[in-house]
């Protein structure tokens, strides 16, 4: 009787090719800024009875087509849904507080306009990283920024520039710069943040007043998450 042996080939994976494309899919090609006081909803594990809103600053059009709410939240603006940690803080959905409407997704409104002005503005993309898109900052947000001399600098974020390559930096003033007032987005006087810092973190204005007056119990919690971090 004759053995008929098969050899199954093993598919191999690069998975950093899959990890690129998974990155691009999710690469925020276009962003809306957020105007009617829409929030996101989160939830701790220390609480989880009850849910907490954040403002959304922006909402942004990835190459998938998919629109994502984004939030300052640690070291950058964040995609809402990729926010999983149980302590720091997990994502429910959408919160209008006018209405008191709980939304899983985006509101269609954004996605229309989004998907409209991607159409309207399509580039062409080009080898090196350049900016797409100036975003003005309108909630207050500011950046603790880690200094060369090893100290920490609070700084108000002026704006945010989306790159070509999905990433999304925020504004800050070059304090050896004149600059005219307002500061706007587009100013030769703001530089992006990760530019010129190893280390910084994004806070709310009223975070950054907290931290300004010195407040104990922010300065204390302040400490621990930048030591969870590390």
């Amino acid at each position: 009787m004759n053995t008929m042996s098969t050899h199954h080939r093993m598919q191999v994976i690069d998975l950093d090719t899959v990890r690129q494309q998974r990155r691009k899919r999710h690469r925020i090609v276009r962003l809306a800024p957020e105007l009617d006081g829409l929030e996101m909803l989160y939830q701790l594990a220390s609480d989880p009875q009850s849910l907490y809103g954040m403002p959304v600053l922006a909402w942004g059009l990835q190459e998938d087509g998919h629109v994502v709410g984004l939030v300052p939240w640690l070291d950058c603006l964040t995609r809402c849904d990729t926010l999983e940690d149980p302590e720091q803080g997990r994502f429910v959905g959408y919160h209008d507080p006018e209405s008191e409407h709980v939304m899983e997704s985006p509101p269609l409104h954004k996605v229309v306009e989004l998907e409209h002005a991607a159409a309207y503005f399509e580039y062409e993309h080009e080898d090196e990283p350049c900016i797409l898109q100036h975003l003005p900052d309108t909630q207050g947000t500011h950046a603790l920024c880690h200094a060369h001399d090893d100290s920490w600098q609070l700084k108000q974020v002026h704006g945010w520039h989306l790159y070509s390559d999905g990433t999304i930096e925020a504004l800050l003033h070059d304090e050896d710069q004149v600059c005219e007032e307002p500061i706007l987005p587009g100013d030769d006087c703001l530089y992006a943040g990760h530019s010129r810092h190893e280390s910084l973190y994004l806070f709310q204005r009223q975070i950054a007043n907290r931290i300004r007056s010195q407040d104990p119990a922010t300065l204390e919690a302040l400490s621990v998450m930048m030591v969870t971090q590390e």
